[in-house]
């Protein structure tokens, strides 16, 4: 398994391309903009793109899915309460005042619970609503596509458009019962892990902690 981080657009967005190179198939997560630079990055990993998985549908999780979609017809997996949010970023990129280009429709949903494969990885789907109410993350080989749910020393907004700050509280109470040394990879920021967000983030002093042996 390779993971290629990509920082993109405006605001600072963390686009990743995970390769399985047992197959040399890959999906991107979260092309957030810059999607012709995201195209050629692809290309220059010598691997297939096989699909687009949405932790979420904010603007700036989406916004290079127009220009991936031109090079490659591959499917896009979103949560269907995303639906709207994913409708609504025009709207929201004009009132930023950034470019936007509107990108075709979803045409998966993802449910928690399912699991996705890549070659021969395997990652499960967390729905995580709060930050945005069909919010997910991917978890599987030692690590979390978390989104925009936790990060370093922080955690989502909340005060956003049909956030819900109790709905991020259970959330996040779900993805700390992941093993301690579970890779984070967030949506804005550098990589952290569970236990060390558990040790020092002062935004999970509420969030139930998880039962250790």
């Amino acid at each position: 398994m390779r993971i290629l981080t990509f920082v993109v657009g405006a605001f600072q967005e963390n686009c990743y391309l995970l390769i399985d190179e047992e197959s040399a198939r890959a999906v991107l997560i979260d092309p957030g903009d810059e999607g012709d630079a995201l195209v050629a990055e692809v290309r220059a990993s010598g691997a297939t793109l096989e699909a687009i998985w949405l932790t979420h549908a904010h603007l700036d999780h989406i916004g290079g899915i127009a220009a991936v979609r031109r090079a490659w017809n591959v499917p896009i997996f979103l949560h269907p309460a995303d639906r709207p949010v994913y409708a609504f970023a025009p709207s929201v990129a004009q009132r930023y005042g950034v470019p936007f280009e509107v990108g075709p429709l979803p045409d998966h949903d993802l449910a928690d619970g399912d699991t996705m494969s890549l070659g021969s990885l395997r990652f499960g789907v967390m729905h995580a609503p709060g930050h945005s109410p069909g919010h997910v993350v991917l978890h599987g080989h030692g690590v979390v596509f978390g989104g925009d749910c936790l990060f370093a020393g922080s955690v989502g907004r909340t005060d956003l458009p049909l956030s819900d700050g109790a709905a991020l509280l259970r959330s996040l109470a779900r993805i700390v019962t992941l093993p301690p040394e579970t890779i984070v990879y967030s949506g804005h920021g550098e990589p952290t892990t569970v236990g060390e967000e558990l040790a020092g983030n002062p935004f999970l002093t509420g969030v139930a902690r998880p039962l250790r042996r």
